[in-house]
This record gives C-alpha cells, structure tokens and sequence, in this order.
C-alpha cells in the first residue's frame, strides 16, 4: 500500500465500498472478488477495500468496535497497541500532570488515540509516509512524517511527554532482540528522558532488568496470559521505589504487583498443588511475592514454579492439583500414562530443552483421558509433574 492508496480508500467511492464490506469477512475471498467486478467497483479499489475490511476485523480484538472506522497497514494491525493497554500509558501521562504528548513512533495511533480520549493534546510522529497517513486519518490531526532523532525532541518542553514506540523489526520482518538495535535505540529514549523528565517507552517483554535506569519503572503487562510488552517509565511517570512491576489483565479485570519490599522466597520438596505465575510476573521478576503470598515455596531456585501443601490461589497465577511426581524419563512417562488411559496430552515445560511436540510423537499416546504434564527441574533433577487444573 502507498499513499495514493490510502486517498483511494478515503475518496467518497472507498469509504462506501469500506461500507458495503462491513460485515462480509466470512465470505469466500474469491466469490467476493468476483461479486464486486460483477457489480462493477474498480478491482483495483476492490481489492484494496477487501483487504482494508479484513485488517479492520483482526484488529478488532485489540481497539474493539472502533477498529470499524480506522484503516490499517498491515504491520500496523499487527503491532498496534491494545486498547486496554494504550489506556495505561495515558493514564500515567494523565497522572503526572502532563497535558501534551509527543508520540514518537505512533504507529497507525493506537496510543495517540488514548491519548485523546484521556484528553491529552497530541504530537503524533512517525517516519513512514503511508503509516502516517494512516494515522492522520484514525487520530483526525496531523502526522508529522519524520525521523524522530531528527531533532523533533528538541522542540518539547520540559513540562511536556515523550512516548516511544521503537521498531522491533528489520526492514525484511525479522524481530530484532538487542535494544539498542530498534528504531530509535534505547539509548536515544534515555536520552530524551533527560531533557523531557516525562517520558516513557513501549520495548520488548525481555528487556533485561539490569537496562533500567535508576529511578525508572519497568512494568511488565499480560493480556489474557500473553506478556505484551515492557513499558518503561522515567521520572515523574515512575512510581517512587518501584524498580519493576507486573500489570496482568484478564477477562478485563487488572491486577498489579510491584517490587517494594520483595521477600526472598524458600526451595522446597513438591506439595500437593503446584502454581505457575503469570508471564508478566515472571518478567518482571517478582515470583517471591506471588511465593509469599499463597504461603508456598519455588520447587527450584531457577524455576518460576511455586508449590503449596494446601489449597491456595492468586490471582497472578493459575494452579493445579499434583497427582504424580517422578523422575523424567520417556519409557517410565509412557508407560505410566498408558495405565492411566491418557490420550490428549497438555505439555507445560520450565527449565528443560524437551520439544513438547516431539514428546508427545514419542508418547504415542492413544488413551481416551486428558491430561497435563510438567516438565521441570525439582531441586537441580529433571522431573515430570502429572498435574490437573483447579477451577
């Protein structure tokens, strides 16, 4: 797509074409594109509102019904931020008393649009002509379509926001790990930090702890289970002696960990009830606290799992019953799940280099009970947990 594209989209005979696809992403590609030749739309525009209209429904489950009205690049759909989390950041801006943001990197608007709607005046930025075209038209104001180490942070106030949303791709699509390898790199968010106190980032979940500045808060947020991100907050965006913390968000609900006054959590044999912390959690490195609170023990001190001897629950982790313990091995495994008829086999792992697929070929398991299985580390030993969900 490129920018004529998207004024094609935006012409009075896109949007109405835009219009009539609503609702039509269940119909056969092919049949579709051969009904609107038959009723004579431009199959050029055609097929640029066909694919607009299937963008619009991926990206539904992350801006909801307002994705019905936004257009979409395809990296755009995918790596836009999700509503209930763009929510957050606004909401911190909103927090610290900052009244305009400068969305540095903005993407096709996920963040510009919570923004506004925490009312916020918005300086949208983004260095590709077609994203930012895009953008214009979901945010209703200009993008500035430039680099943002251009010198764009020179023109912002102390008093005002800095939000970076760094590329994390290669030109070519690869994911890129290293910070300092995004666009723009890590050190140039710190940087702005200095001379705009309020500025925040969206970076990739495995930020290493030891990049956070001193001062700074790193918050680590799951949706629905999935670690999404790692926002970093400086100066007056941070929460004071908060080094790191866990934002998990569930069904709708959020819930919050953070690292003031961690507890140092105990190794111990395996209870009656093992618990594995949500992924943001773990990232964030705060299972001692989840440990401390349902009154467990971790089965490893390099494992992220925490077993209890009676019933407990946290809403930052999802636990199971243990029924079996024993060593790892693949004879004694199958034959043991064979006596209990399993067929259908939930692999979990922490701690071992087992591929959870070719285990399961080598299993050939063609019982007709479902079951969950852990492979672990108990106390430096390779082992095997027969476990089942508590509800």
């Amino acid at each position: 797509m490129n920018t004529a594209d998207v004024e094609a989209l935006l012409s009075p005979a896109g949007l109405a074409l835009l219009a009539e696809l609503a609702g039509t992403t269940t119909e056969d590609p092919v049949a579709l594109a051969a009904r609107l030749r038959r009723e004579g739309h431009d199959p050029a525009l055609a097929a640029l509102a066909t694919t607009q209209s299937r963008l619009r429904a991926r990206a539904a489950a992350k801006f909801g019904p307002r994705a019905a009205s936004l257009l979409f690049t395809a990296a755009g759909a995918e790596q836009a931020t999700r509503a209930v989390v763009a929510a957050e950041h606004a909401r911190r801006f909103a927090a610290a008393g900052v009244s305009r943001v400068a969305d540095l990197g903005c993407g096709v608007g996920a963040d510009s649009l919570a923004f506004l709607d925490a009312g916020l005046t918005v300086l949208p930025v983004d260095a590709d002509p077609v994203t930012a075209a895009v953008a214009t038209h979901n945010l209703g104001v200009p993008v500035r379509c430039e680099d943002v180490t251009a010198g764009i942070v020179d023109e912002l106030s102390g008093g005002e926001g800095a939000w970076f949303d760094p590329a994390r791709r290669t030109s070519g699509g690869r994911r890129v790990f290293d910070p300092e390898a995004t666009s723009p790199p890590l050190s140039f968010v710190l940087t702005t930090a200095q001379r705009v106190p309020a500025t925040g980032a969206k970076l990739a979940p495995g930020l290493p702890h030891d990049l956070v500045p001193v001062g700074a808060e790193a918050q680590w947020t799951s949706v629905d289970g999935e670690v999404v991100e790692c926002a970093l907050w400086c100066g007056p965006l941070a929460r004071p002696g908060v080094a790191r913390s866990a934002r998990v968000v569930r069904s709708g609900s959020v819930v919050e960990l953070d690292s003031r006054d961690l507890p140092e959590a105990t190794v111990g044999e395996v209870g009656s009830f093992l618990h594995e912390p949500d992924g943001a959690v773990i990232r964030a490195g705060l299972v001692g606290r989840v440990a401390a609170d349902l009154g467990g023990r971790l089965v490893d001190e390099t494992i992220a799992y925490v077993t209890t001897d009676s019933a407990a629950s946290s809403e930052f982790a999802r636990s199971f019953r243990v029924l079996e313990v024993m060593p790892f091995g693949l004879k004694a495994l199958r034959s043991r799940l064979r006596a209990l008829d399993v067929g259908p086999v939930t692999v979990k792992k922490r701690g071992t280099a087992v591929d959870p697929d070719q285990l399961r070929r080598q299993l050939a398991l063609k019982g007709s009970r479902a079951a969950t299985i852990v492979l672990t580390r108990l106390r430096g030993r390779q082992s095997v947990l027969v476990v089942e969900p508590v509800s």
